[in-house]
């Protein structure tokens, strides 16, 4: 067996508690998903800034009424330090995705994004070293990478943010070493790459382009691409992502502990591949894409050009092995987003 099946294997062995904050999120529901499956117990912390209700509802669909037995939700912010200390009481494992994501969003709001995700961050330190968890593993982000030119990217070299989002991800990395080295508190940080998959919010100005173009293409709408459509992508789907998640928090190797990790599948795709592959695979239920085309606009600031993931480090040290490479996970997210799409529209009385 793999690691990971070992992983898995393990804790339907055993019942551990969970703290998951933004567990109303894309990455934090199917983590949610994931651990309710194992029939773990799961603390949820979230003030629904970013998240939803209905992630939540569908989860519970999806476990049944027994395994949502085990889940305790409190809404609550990671900015404030009671929350956390409340969240964090009798934890073992903290699976730390809150925080206030997106490039373009931290460029118009750098304020607000340091409150998430630097003091809302220290903060989830802070009581988790106090509660005594065994591990903290959370979110880090491949916008660490900045303007470093290599690729693929290996996580010791990193160049200059080029976003207030990638300083705040940046700053995580150092509170989490400086936690380990003055206090003990073990933790992985897991550098994601691109994650998408089901959940994930089509909505909004600051949506992954996955979703939104999900949502542009079944819908017959406009769909724009930054730049000349050849900046590229390691796009990861989020089974792989969580394979990740409890890799790292099982890890029994001490040299495995207190490391950055990229979570990715090491292969680039270009915006307009993706174009192309979303388009084909959604051609046969919507002929009107027959002749859809996208529209081309200005680079966006603070964008990479392009990125690729080494992913040797986690591949060792975690016995991470990416079960979906994009072509599998954009054909199991699919009818996820036609169903909710679709279902959607007919309820708002909007055509398709």
């Amino acid at each position: 067996m793999t690691r990971y099946q070992n992983g898995l294997q393990h804790l339907k062995d055993h019942q551990y508690r969970w703290l998951v904050t933004g567990v109303a999120g894309f990455i934090g529901s199917n983590l949610l998903e994931a651990l309710l499956s194992l029939d773990q117990k799961v603390v949820g912390l979230d003030n629904f800034s970013t998240g939803y209700r209905h992630n939540l509802d569908e989860v519970k669909e999806r476990v049944g009424d027994d395994a949502w037995l085990n889940f305790n939700f409190i809404e609550g912010d990671i900015r404030q330090l009671e929350d956390c200390r409340h969240a964090c009481v009798g934890v073992d494992y903290v699976l730390h995705e809150a925080a206030l994501g997106s490039v373009p969003r931290s460029i118009q709001d750098p304020i607000r994004t340091n409150e998430s995700n630097i003091s809302g961050f220290l903060n989830l330190l802070v009581t988790s070293r106090d509660a005594s968890v065994r591990r903290f593993i959370y979110a880090a982000s491949s916008s660490t990478y900045g303007d470093h030119p290599d690729l693929p990217k290996t996580e010791a070299v990193i160049g200059r943010p080029l976003s207030p989002y990638a300083v705040t991800k940046y700053v995580n990395e150092l509170y989490a070493d400086v936690f380990a080295r003055c206090y003990g508190l073990e933790s992985i940080g897991l550098r994601y790459f691109n994650v998408f998959g089901p959940r994930q919010d089509p909505n909004g100005a600051y949506a992954a382009v996955i979703p939104q173009w999900f949502a542009a293409l079944i819908k017959n709408q406009t769909l724009h691409i930054n730049g000349d459509g050849e900046t590229s992508r390691d796009f990861c789907f989020i089974e792989n992502v969580v394979q990740a998640n409890l890799l790292a928090a099982l890890a029994e190797n001490p040299e495995a502990v207190n490391q950055i990790y990229n979570v990715a599948i090491n292969e680039r795709t270009s915006l307009n591949q993706l174009y192309e592959m979303m388009r084909a695979l959604l051609l046969v239920k919507f002929p009107h894409l027959q002749n859809h085309r996208p529209t081309y606009m200005d680079f966006r600031k603070g964008d990479v050009r392009h990125s690729q993931a080494d992913i040797s480090k986690a591949g060792k040290m975690l016995g991470f092995e990416p079960t979906h490479r994009i072509d599998a996970g954009l054909k199991q997210v699919l009818e996820w987003y036609i169903g909710h799409l679709t279902l959607k529209n007919e309820k708002s009385g909007a055509s398709i």
